[in-house]
């Protein structure tokens, strides 16, 4: 990544791409959820679509995409796979996000583009901290 040393500003947002790709990757709700539980040690994808209430074959087209983006390392076992993280560093990055979250409150849970509360949820917010 290059800085534009007048302003601080990224002077080209090819450098990104990498990063793009790595934070679209845990995006989504159910690869978050899977990385989570990986955080805690080795699971198969059957123990995954136990405990996430979920299809088998949604779990494990997020499971091939976090192992795609080489977030995810399977080790076979028999007939059996089990899957780990690939990298500490991604612990880290989810503390580091927690830390963040804690930081802003709920700034990115209202953001009109990305937040998850709806508008009617933001606009009672917004009063009950008014008060």
């Amino acid at each position: 990544m290059t800085m534009n040393s007048t302003d601080g500003c990224l002077a080209s947002s090819t450098g990104l791409d990498p990063a793009v790709a790595l934070f679209h990757s845990l995006s989504d709700a159910t690869r978050l959820a899977i990385v989570q539980r990986l955080a805690c040690g080795e699971a198969r994808v059957v123990d995954l679509v136990a405990e996430l209430g979920m299809a088998q074959s949604t779990v494990s087209a997020h499971v091939a995409c976090l192992r795609d983006c080489a977030l995810v390392v399977g080790r076979p076992q028999g007939r059996q796979v089990f899957y780990s993280l690939a990298r500490p560093e991604l612990m880290d990055l989810l503390a580091s996000a927690e830390r963040l979250l804690a930081a802003t409150g709920n700034a990115v849970a209202l953001c009109p583009n990305y937040g998850t509360d709806t508008p009617a949820d933001a606009a009672e917010e917004t009063k009950e901290s008014a008060r």
